[in-house]
């Protein structure tokens, strides 16, 4: 097993700025932190640059300005788990006592890269994370860890997390892993980035306390803007009123006295102007300050899926049976049936079969593709790619209506046009907008919160709270499918390692 290197005391992050060549504008400007050692969670919005920062704090991308230092040996882990890391094998051959103890605590078999594609993708999220931990760096760098990944695990994954001794950075929809594990979160915004003490809830207080403070600011800068303005022009009319009174033309030559009363009260206008010469820079400047006052913008994120029910008496109907999980192993279910307004949750742990269920349910579904939305725990690059394409394709109304869903899911739709590569939260919203197009009688949701940022999980839950279609979920997220009342189908693991619903 690797020995621990040494620690670093910080790693420093100064003035950095990054940007992607079709992009209209920098995803991150002028941005300065610590990290010290001890987990710090990077938190914002879909595509606020949160993977972008990890990249470059890893080495992955290079900074269009300031400067890293201190990251010397950083592991990155990526949200994907299409691939096993490149020495796996090594980590599975070390017969270290560290190394050892670190396969057993986090249920790593010897047979995971053998059959790394028939894994679930939250066993592949585990093993992704021990062989990192196995490696022992001084930076440890993690996209969205607990993806995935069931109840049990996740406790397995934070217990050994805290045993991590080096300096640690975490992006993560997990409210609660980063209460337990952060001494500090970095709020990504495109109008003011900012460092907060503590995890996600005190981190979340203090930003929406600090944005309504400015909002509040800014609301009295354009008041007082206003009234200035109103000030001025009243002030120019009246200056302008009393030139035209205290002209000389018309006066006869010999008139000395009236002449005279003209200058003083032309030598009192020129006092004025020169009030309203300072008057008009007191107004710029409140109007410069007000301009130059950004405060991030929130979207309103409720969505309603206009998805209708079916007129048949069920969505579809299997007869009990088996299925092949591999490895000698099966997964055994009695008869299913599910009617058209059914909401239905598949729950149980990793490796279980859940996703193959699914995708054997769907097979006996009676309807149209048309009207199924069906968005899988992943999605392969080439085919993320192919969404984003057939996006961009769409004609103008539709294309309007995607936009807006986008918009109402938090996102920048402009900024989600332009992108080379999407984030798979990103794509995630992309698959719902354009199902939500066909007016869908069943919306199939494998791992629905995976990827998506707080605010979306939200949103996705009260527009799925009120669609009058079928859903059929597979979740670990119990917060999410109570709030929706389903119905749960559950699988377990027996001593054989066979799995069979109940």
């Amino acid at each position: 097993m690797p020995v621990q290197a040494d620690v670093a005391p910080a790693v420093v992050i100064r003035d950095l700025s990054f940007s992607y060549p079709t992009a209209q504008g920098p995803l991150l400007a002028g941005l300065s932190f610590s990290l010290l050692p001890g987990f710090t969670g990077i938190v914002g919005a879909n595509g606020a640059g949160k993977t972008t920062l990890l990249q470059l704090l890893a080495g992955q991308l290079t900074a269009d300005a300031g400067f890293i230092d201190g990251a010397c040996d950083a592991v990155y882990c990526e949200q994907r788990t299409d691939n096993a890391p490149a020495t796996f094998h090594a980590f599975l051959q070390d017969w270290d006592s560290g190394a050892f103890e670190l396969r057993g605590r986090l249920g790593i078999k010897p047979d995971f890269l053998a059959r790394w594609h028939t894994l679930s993708h939250g066993e592949r999220k585990r093993a992704q994370i021990a062989h990192a931990l196995w490696q022992l760096p001084s930076l440890l760098v993690i996209d969205e860890p607990t993806n995935h990944i069931d109840s049990a695990a996740r406790e397995l994954l934070l217990q050994n997390l805290r045993r991590f001794q080096g300096i640690g950075v975490i992006v993560s929809h997990d409210r609660e892993l980063l209460d337990a594990l952060c001494y500090q979160c970095v709020w990504l915004d495109a109008a003011d980035s900012q460092v907060y003490p503590g995890g996600f809830t005190q981190a979340n207080e203090q930003w929406q306390s600090a944005r309504h403070t400015a909002i509040a600011e800014r609301d009295k800068l354009s008041q007082e803007s206003k009234r200035l303005q109103r000030e001025l022009v009243r002030r120019r009319t009246q200056a302008q009123s009393s030139h035209n009174s205290r002209s000389k033309k018309g006066l006869s030559r010999k008139d000395h006295d009236a002449k005279e009363k003209i200058d003083r009260a032309r030598l009192t206008d020129s006092k004025a102007g020169s009030q309203l010469r300072q008057l008009g820079g007191r107004a710029a400047k409140v109007d410069a300050d007000y301009q130059s006052m950004h405060v991030s913008k929130q979207y309103d994120t409720g969505i309603w899926l206009p998805g209708a029910q079916s007129h048949r008496n069920q969505l579809f109907s299997v007869a009990a049976g088996e299925l092949p999980l591999g490895d000698d192993r099966v997964l055994t279910f009695p008869a299913l049936a599910m009617a058209p307004n059914d909401r239905v949750a598949i729950t149980g742990c990793n490796g279980a079969g859940k996703s193959m269920l699914v995708q054997h349910l769907l097979g006996a579904v009676n309807l149209s593709a048309e009207r199924i939305i069906n968005m899988p725990q992943e999605l392969s690059v080439a085919n993320a790619s192919r969404v984003l394409e057939d996006v961009r394709g769409l004609a103008g109304d539709a294309l309007g209506k995607v936009m807006n869903i986008i918009s109402r899911l938090g996102s920048r739709p402009q900024q989600l046009l332009v992108s080379r590569q999407l984030s798979p939260g990103e794509i995630r919203k992309l698959l719902l907008a354009v199902g939500m197009l066909r007016t869908p009688h069943l919306i199939v949701l494998d791992e629905p919160t995976n990827h998506l940022d707080l605010p979306s999980i939200q949103a996705l839950e009260n527009a799925l709270a009120d669609c009058p279609c079928g859903m059929l979920l597979v979740s670990h997220d119990n917060r999410f499918l109570d709030r929706l009342g389903v119905t749960r189908w559950a699988v377990k693991i027996d001593g054989q390692g066979n799995s069979q619903m109940h």
